[in-house]
């Protein structure tokens, strides 16, 4: 018991002493995230679980954790690395193809800054998706559960990045190599490389403009289409208490290995948030997902998904870091491509709730 005790003691020294050493030229910093959530849907699904092209806040009638995560993130003039290990519907639901313990694994990346005069880094690892104006963080988004759009492009992705940011930090642009579609480790048979770009300009600190795309082969190399996205988006602050996002996305896709015409999916999207007072913000989204020969959510209906949405949120931060709030959506079909009761049905109702807490 005693050598025991003395080997804890030895083992805590080091870490001690390695803590000190790693963070005297840079800062490591320790924070988390947890939200709990109740949805309710109307259409009273019998396994409680949204239809399939929800990703985010995909359980009903039941008390849940989305995402739960808990991170450490290293700093310093030269030098970055992030790991955070996460837990939720959320990691259940968009992870569902990846192996073992990387389904827990919500980001894990290290970078080294390449020269010395201009803010050129080069990172590899998992990171947040490049794509998408929306993240798995529910806090920092504007409306509370996810948009059609962001629920079916990648919330993260695997691979190396190339990032430049100029010396007044309002254009920022990177190159990645990826490997997949929304995949930590590439799928099997598939060989063919995939990546994409960003480009994000920020004139003033009330505007961004964002342009993202991605390029890549679907499927294994015997039988891969070739899919490229484009991801447009713009967010403006327009007053200290109103803001507004317009998105739209543009995708296309080989209908098969040996036909070189193309799948198409179109989808834009507008939020518009006012903060009422300090601790009180309303916010409302309008969606629109077309999608008529699965090439993204396949419905098997003969007008495809072709849906609209539509959500109205409110908001209440007691604290800076945490956030309670409320939402109805209602998602309109062009088909019956919902079920309640047994029969399939053109729409869907849904009430969510949620809280929030980071630390």
């Amino acid at each position: 018991m005693r050598r025991l005790l003395i080997i804890s003691l030895l083992m805590l020294t080091i870490a001690t002493v390695k803590a000190q050493d790693i963070t005297r030229n840079g800062k490591l910093t320790i924070s988390g995230y947890t939200e709990l959530y109740y949805s309710y849907a109307f259409n009273k699904p019998a396994d409680h679980t949204m239809p399939p092209f929800v990703y985010s806040y995909n359980r009903t009638n039941e008390v849940n954790l989305n995402l739960g995560f808990i991170k450490a993130n290293y700093t310093s003039d030269n030098i970055r690395a992030n790991l955070a290990l996460m837990a939720g519907t959320y990691a259940n639901a968009n992870l569902a193809a990846e192996p073992g313990v990387l389904k827990n694994l919500y980001e894990a990346n290290a970078g080294i800054k390449l020269s010395k005069s201009a803010n050129l880094w080069v990172d590899a690892g998992v990171f947040a998706s490049h794509i998408g104006f929306e993240s798995a963080v529910g806090k920092d988004c504007w409306v509370l559960t996810r948009g059609i759009l962001s629920d079916n492009t990648p919330y993260y992705e695997a691979g190396a990045k190339l990032t430049y940011t100029t010396a007044d930090g309002k254009l920022t642009a990177s190159a990645l190599y990826l490997n997949g579609w929304q995949r930590i480790q590439r799928q099997d048979g598939n060989n063919k490389p995939a990546g994409g770009v960003q480009l994000t300009w920020q004139p003033t600190e009330n505007i961004t403009f964002n342009y993202s795309n991605y390029l890549g082969t679907e499927g294994a190399d015997s039988v891969g289409v070739r899919r490229f996205y484009h991801d447009f988006y713009t967010i403006i602050q327009l007053t200290p208490k109103f803001g507004i996002t317009a998105a739209i996305d543009y995708g296309t896709q080989q209908k098969s290995k040996t036909d070189k015409s193309s799948n198409h999916i179109i989808s834009p999207v507008f939020i518009a948030r006012y903060k009422l007072a300090e601790q009180w913000a309303v916010a409302g989204r309008i969606e629109y997902y077309r999608d008529p020969n699965g090439m993204i959510i396949s419905t098997g209906t003969p007008n495809g998904f072709k849906t609209t949405g539509y959500s109205v949120n409110l908001d209440y931060s007691p604290f800076p870091n945490a956030v309670i709030r409320l939402e109805g959506k209602v998602l309109n079909s062009k088909d019956p491509i919902f079920m309640k009761d047994n029969m399939q049905v053109a729409a869907n109702q849904v009430i969510t709730t949620s809280l929030a807490v980071s630390f």
